[in-house]
């Protein structure tokens, strides 16, 4: 039988396996930061609708542009941004993927501050972009100052800033996006993945957009509005951003069913994000119970938690596996991470956690 060792495969990607958590069939899945709850039975009739009206004309290519698609997004956005400030594509990886392809490359640069989302080096391997880990504190800490001083080492031609961080949940302090905007060279790219979770005074990446043309904030349908099926993910930047990522994106990249499914949970985007607050509520609660156990526990602005487990994390992974919860190992030593998703899925994690030996002290 023919493997991958037998092809003509570039050598920076033998060996390698591809991106992806496991997709078991148990009772609680927690590990890939989905939205537990299920999308309106109001909302999902009226995106059927949506694709409906679509259907006989998929003998024609969709809106190349997605302009519709982009205004309703800035729409949602606010802070006076327009259509030529946003970009749509499959999820929030081929935006980012994207970025790499116009602003990285052979012979470029990126920079990100581990651990943080394992994508984003994987993007860049897959575009010949070579990827800098750069460093945290203690805690996983990221400062405006160790920030900048690996900015000026390396001088990388994109720097990726997570807030809220994946896998920690911490959300970075304003005075860090300006701290390397006011250094890098290149482009700043700031994954607002899980930015409708972060907690009350907060502040977006969004609000430094005006006047700083290389600063890209990245988002995503797929969490806070329940919509991971639909993969939507978008930027806010800059015109001239949108401009050069149009040079590389595939034509018709995004299809005219995807658009108006998209455009449909936008407009119902009041019932969808209500379940934001009640995921909030189980990840303080799965913090609070983490931390009432012993356990350490990191801060966090997203709908996950991530703990200390100490020793072997795959042995207390398997643990809770074999108990019907599935969390995700992301490969931090001694540490897991849960989604957090309704109160019956926390009530059987938190259950299954007590049966499982753990690494208990002061929590943090």
């Amino acid at each position: 039988m023919t493997t991958m060792d037998d092809l003509p495969l570039r050598d920076d990607l033998r060996g390698r396996s591809p991106y992806g958590a496991p997709q078991l069939d148990v009772a609680v899945r927690l590990n890939t930061n989905e939205n537990s709850y299920p999308v309106p039975e109001a909302v999902a009739e009226a995106i059927g609708k949506a694709l409906a009206a679509e259907l006989r004309d998929l003998n024609r290519y969709p809106d190349r542009d997605a302009v519709a698609l982009r205004a309703d997004l800035a729409d949602y956005l606010g802070h006076g941004l327009a259509a030529a400030n946003v970009w749509a594509a499959n999820g929030s990886n081929e935006v980012q993927q994207q970025l790499l392809q116009a602003f990285g490359g052979p012979g470029r640069t990126a920079l990100g501050f581990t651990p943080a989302y394992s994508m984003h080096p994987l993007l860049a391997l897959g575009t010949g972009t070579s990827w800098v880990d750069g460093r945290r504190g203690p805690g996983f800490a990221l400062t405006a100052i160790q920030a900048v001083e690996q900015v000026r080492a390396h001088r990388p031609d994109l720097v990726f800033l997570c807030s809220p961080n994946n896998p920690t949940g911490t959300a970075l302090a304003p005075e860090v996006v300006a701290a390397v905007l006011a250094e890098a060279p290149g482009m700043v790219v700031v994954d607002e993945a899980y930015a409708e979770f972060a907690r009350p005074g907060t502040p977006s990446a969004l609000e430094a957009l005006p006047g700083h043309p290389r600063l890209v904030v990245t988002r995503t349908m797929s969490k806070a509005f329940g919509f991971a099926g639909g993969r939507l993910g978008y930027l806010a930047a800059d015109p001239a951003v949108v401009d050069a990522v149009q040079l590389v994106r595939l034509p018709y990249h995004l299809s005219a069913l995807t658009q108006a499914a998209a455009r449909a949970a936008l407009a119902h985007r009041d019932a969808l994000l209500a379940t934001v607050e009640a995921i909030k509520e189980q990840r303080d609660r799965i913090v609070a119970e983490l931390r009432g156990r012993g356990l350490t526990v990191a801060d966090s602005d997203a709908n996950f938690v991530l703990f200390e487990v100490g020793g072997d994390q795959t042995v207390a992974w398997r643990a809770l596996l074999d108990r019907g919860v599935l969390v995700r190992d992301v490969g931090l030593p001694g540490w897991l991470r849960v989604t957090a998703g309704t109160p019956a899925e926390t009530d059987s994690f938190l259950a299954a956690l007590d049966a499982v030996p753990v690494e208990r002290k002061a929590g943090r």
